[in-house]
């Protein structure tokens, strides 16, 4: 099997030794076929890393002149893409050895994929987790009641045509791109298959230096949106008790203490079994502090 050539867009702020760990990590990839690597430089010097370039690979910066953010930022690495596939990463994560072999063959597999992602491997700074998706396929019902974390964007492979297509671009509209990832699973679920590598390949970063970390505003802003945007949630009680939870928790982290319960007190009525909405009650009464939260779940590689 030929291997197809591959475009890896890496956005970056700010952040010059993490992009250079993660550009380094594609470019030591164990893979046949041409990669393609591109920086895109959000809102940050277009300074490129001192690295050595092998053949069959080739290295560019450019600077994102769409909406400021991951979205536009991963969209212009998208639009300036020279081949189909097209991967993510982040720029303080990094992929593993044989990650874009593994994808390639699972693409040929299955000609139908939009998208094949992988399992992941967090790493919060004093340990690690190996977090498994649980599956080699996910539909758009999975996706509606679950996020399944294991499935992060750094390990994301997509075709362009679709991207470009009927699939459609990272949306710019999102909140802070917040959730932007979770978007495109909904989306691409609804048009064609995902298929899911259901072994680390790539090691995502939690060490409290995200974007997103603790912007609980932010976070409820998206999740509203998203909500908003996509109503299927609305058929099945337990995925909009979720979503609903999920919003309650960021509202009263955020100090929205009527607008949390007025969420979780939605969310119970829809599934009373959402543990994060009954965990946004006892931060709204005090019982509990977001930080305390936040640090048992993330002991266990998890995030909320």
């Amino acid at each position: 099997m030929s291997s197809p050539p591959i475009t890896a867009v890496v956005p970056t702020h700010n952040r010059p030794d993490m992009m250079r760990r993660a550009v380094e990590s594609i470019l030591a990839q164990e893979y046949d076929g041409p990669i393609e690597v591109i920086v895109v430089f959000d809102a940050c010097d277009p300074v490129l890393p001192d690295v050595d370039i092998p053949e069959g690979r080739t290295l560019h910066g450019v600077v994102n002149e769409r909406v400021r953010g991951l979205a536009g930022a991963r969209n212009t690495g998208i639009t300036g893409a020279s081949h189909e596939l097209v991967a993510f990463l982040d720029d303080d994560d990094a992929w593993m050895p044989g990650k874009l072999t593994v994808q390639a063959e699972a693409f040929a597999r299955h000609p139908a994929a939009v998208l094949v992602g992988t399992a992941m491997i967090v790493d919060d700074g004093e340990r690690t987790h190996e977090r498994l998706v649980g599956s080699t396929l996910v539909d758009h019902t999975m996706l509606l009641h679950d996020r399944l974390p294991g499935l992060h964007s750094s390990s994301f492979v997509v075709r362009r045509s679709a991207l470009m297509g009927d699939l459609g671009l990272i949306d710019e509209a999102l909140p802070r791109s917040y959730g932007e990832d979770y978007d495109l699973l909904l989306r691409a679920t609804a048009l064609g298959e995902v298929v899911v590598v259901d072994e680390p390949f790539v090691t995502v970063t939690w060490q409290g230096q995200s974007y997103f970390f603790g912007r609980w505003k932010d976070y409820a802003d998206a999740l509203e949106y998203l909500l908003a945007k996509h109503p299927d949630f609305a058929e099945h009680r337990r995925a909009v008790g979720r979503i609903e939870s999920q919003i309650a928790f960021a509202r009263v982290s955020a100090g929205q203490r009527e607008d949390g319960l007025r969420w979780a007190r939605r969310s119970l009525a829809h599934s009373p079994t959402q543990v994060k909405a009954a965990l946004a009650m006892l931060i709204a009464a005090r019982v509990l502090t977001t930080e305390q939260v936040t640090r048992i779940v993330q002991r266990f590689g998890k995030g909320i």
